[in-house]
């Protein structure tokens, strides 16, 4: 009986057909995996094979021991995004990139005649057959250093003579009324130039006080 029984199996084996026996193989190997560890790490083969398996066999769902179906359809959005990501970068088009030995001949063609701009060196760049355009030169070129600016402190001795300190202050009387003063101070010589007071300061009479001052 266990002899018939052999050969029943190796016919039915003989008649499977071979991705069959390597998906049923497949399906133990996942199940021991099972047994033997409780949380497998699954590498970038790993993804690609459960990807393709869920493309061409109906039942991979059901072989799924170690890892969810919700998993794989994520893998496989994850995978058709990289690879039209790559497939879009990989034919852009567009000039080529700048060689190094183009940006240092701007450089030095913009150092060596400071009244050339983009224009004349572009033109000149055709001549010797560096297919450039106007705009990258443009860009190439170095920029004018410009001169450091003066510290706030260096300006304000540099113009202290000339420098003064308008302010308006409240000032309460006894009777409850309030006075507006004005004051003018000179910085140079610390003293006050110029003041008045009022009890209702209008822009004219504001602008009398800067003139008197």
């Amino acid at each position: 009986m266990s002899l018939v029984l052999a050969l029943l199996g190796t016919l039915r084996a003989a008649l499977r057909t071979h991705t069959d026996l390597a998906l049923e193989n497949l399906a133990l190997q996942l199940a021991l995996l099972r047994r033997r560890s409780k949380q497998p790490q699954f590498g970038l083969l790993d993804r690609v094979l459960w990807v393709w398996l869920s493309n061409q066999w109906a039942g991979w769902r059901d072989a799924l021991h170690v890892v969810r179906p919700e998993t794989v359809i994520r893998w496989h959005r994850q995978g058709f995004r990289a690879f039209w990501t790559w497939k879009s970068r990989r034919g852009r088009t567009g000039r080529p990139p700048i060689g190094s030995e183009i940006a240092q001949l701007v450089r030095t063609m913009a150092l060596a005649n400071p009244l050339w701009g983009p224009p004349r060196i572009h033109g000149e760049l055709l001549k010797l057959g560096f297919d450039v355009s106007q705009r990258t030169v443009a860009r190439l070129m170095p920029r004018p250093s410009k001169p450091r600016s003066q510290t706030w402190r260096t300006f304000l001795e540099n113009h202290i003579a000339d420098l003064v300190s308008i302010d308006f202050f409240l000032v309460p009387t006894a009777t409850f009324r309030v006075l507006y003063v004005f004051v003018v101070l000179l910085h140079r010589r610390r003293r006050v130039v110029h003041f008045n007071v009022t009890d209702s300061p209008t822009a004219a009479w504001t602008a009398q006080q800067i003139i008197e001052a």
